[in-house]
């Protein structure tokens, strides 16, 4: 990279950090301010918070490699996020915003009772430890030793201290206002390098469509793969069966009751403004494909002969396409990427420890000690994520290990809530015991089919059982926990359905009428017809 890249990085590392302790900075501030921004929070911040929280390094790096992989297929994970930002909009929303919680442990509390709070919180820092932080800090030091030769050690402790600066000192406000400035980075970025990409076609002979379809794999341009792959026999990994029902049970769990997600709409200023600014991420989750996924499948036919290994993909890409600059700016957009991505759970992890571990056994704990115990918390869980992401590099991709380390806990937490939303008859014991076989099932997966611990995958390689379809059954088992269990212990009490506002989520979407286009539950028919017809269009 040229001096000017190198310059234009590190202004940018160092102009964020300075926003966002000018912007977040309050010398006395309280613990409502420092976790929820004063419940002040308008929908398009949101919705951009909520979009950047998601889209990290991780995503840049790890769609465009999945798209030089396997293609288009893994677009899926993006456009059905919007179907699950529309049920976080007018199902889950409503409940939270209603039930005025601070965190979705406390929410878990007020509707079983104070066990699965603790259950739901310690898994929330350890995941957040795990995939939004740790794995987001390798990918960002990806960044670094490409570029500019940076060994991977010393990327982390440079990425790790600038996020965790302005987020420990600025705490959600800061956040929110740095995530809106680096969503219009990083879709820059993204867009110039897809442009910059397409003008390079005609040098490989490619002139139309109908080229760029021959010079790529048979189905690297379908959103839908077939349920076997007829070469091999055996099932395919993103199939459309996979797809249809494995991405719901990661999904819900990551946008409806992930906290480092969910937080945003938890400061919202409104019902409204929560509603709205959900419905305005998932608009936003359409672009990945034709920004971060078509990428990766441009670079398939333009760089064969450069790129080693699938995660290399956009790093190349950057390198052999862009000139001084903007080069640059869209390396700043990658650490953009990470640092919205890390700051988010490290507000969410200081939240829960405070609120739902420290509070819940000292409630005499002051205001000031709960904002002071949130910051030493971050500080902690950046270490332990900086110990654990070298972790991240035994995945076949980037985005692989996020989307496999959840089934440990996804399939459980999805059951728990969408019982406890659309069930009253769902009870506190049904709710500890599905966690405790859930967790059990979910790490004895874990140990025993994924690469952090080696590099036999039982059920992926010798059952053949795609990782998603897992998810599926093991929903499907906790399901089945959960609805036994209640039926064989007492029914919840009716303060317990009061404490949440209980009542049935179809009679709160259809018990009234329109209210015009403006309405989330007319831009939600919005929405999904547009998907639908993207679908169509790219089946």
């Amino acid at each position: 990279m040229t001096t000017l890249d190198i310059t234009i990085v590190i202004v940018y590392m160092v102009g964020i950090m300075a926003i966002g302790i000018f912007v977040g900075y309050r010398k006395n501030t309280s613990s409502k301010e420092f976790f929820l921004a004063g419940k002040s929070l308008r929908w398009p911040i949101i919705g951009a918070a909520l979009f950047t929280a998601n889209i990290s390094t991780i995503h840049l790096v790890g769609l465009a490699a999945d798209g030089y992989r396997i293609g288009f297929v893994v677009g899926n994970f993006e456009w059905m996020a919007t179907f699950t930002l529309i049920i976080l909009g007018l199902i889950f929303v409503p409940f939270y915003l209603r039930s005025n919680i601070s965190t979705l442990p406390e929410f878990l509390e007020k509707r079983y009772s104070p066990t699965p709070r603790l259950i739901m919180a310690l898994i929330t820092v350890v995941s957040a430890m795990l995939i939004h932080i740790g794995i987001s800090i390798y990918a960002g030091a990806m960044v670094f030793l490409y570029f500019f030769g940076i060994p991977v050690v010393w990327s982390v402790i440079v990425i790790a201290l600038v996020a965790a600066t302005y987020t420990i000192i600025g705490g959600l406000r800061a956040i929110v206002v740095t995530d809106a400035i680096q969503a219009v980075l990083l879709l820059s970025g993204a867009v110039a390098l897809t442009i910059f990409a397409i003008l390079a076609l005609p040098d490989k002979g490619i002139h139309s469509l109908a080229d760029l379809q021959a010079a790529v794999k048979g189905d690297q341009l379908s959103m839908l793969h077939s349920f076997r792959n007829p070469e091999t026999g055996r099932l395919n990994e993103y199939s459309w069966v996979s797809v249809l029902l494995g991405y719901p049970i990661l999904g819900i769990w990551y946008w409806c009751t992930d906290q480092t997600i969910v937080q945003k709409t938890l400061g919202a200023r409104s019902l409204r403004d929560g509603q709205l600014g959900a419905l305005f991420a998932g608009g936003l989750k359409i672009l990945p494909l034709f920004f971060m996924v078509l990428p990766g499948v441009l670079g398939y036919v333009l760089f064969q002969d450069l790129i080693e290994q699938p995660n290399d993909t956009l790093l190349v890409m950057i390198q052999e396409l862009l000139p001084a600059g903007v080069k640059g700016l869209l390396a700043a957009g990658l650490l953009a990427a990470v640092m919205s991505t890390v700051e988010s759970a490290l507000n969410s992890t200081a939240t829960v420890v405070a609120e739902d571990i420290v509070k819940k056994m000292r409630p005499e704990t002051s205001d000031r000690a709960l904002v002071t115990i949130g910051r030493i918390t971050a500080g902690v869980v950046i270490v332990l994520a900086m110990l654990w992401s070298p972790y991240a590099g035994k995945f076949a991709s980037i985005f692989e290990a996020v989307n496999k380390i959840p089934m440990m806990f996804a399939p459980a937490i999805t059951c728990v809530f969408l019982f406890g939303v659309f069930w009253k008859r769902g009870t506190k014991e049904a709710a500890v015991t599905t966690f405790i076989f859930g967790l059990t099932i979910g790490v004895v997966y874990f140990l025993v089919d994924l690469p952090a611990f080696g590099d036999t995958r039982l059920v992926a390689d010798v059952w053949g059982i795609p990782f998603m379809q897992v998810g599926w059954w093991l929903f499907c088992l906790c399901s089945i926990v959960f609805v036994v269990t209640s039926l064989a212990t007492p029914p919840p009490k009716q303060e317990q359905l009061d404490a949440i506002h209980w009542e049935p989520p179809m009679r709160a979407l259809f018990g009234s009428k329109l209210t015009g286009m403006s309405d989330p539950r007319s831009i939600s028919l919005g929405l999904i017809a547009v998907m639908a017809i993207l679908y169509l269009w790219l089946r």
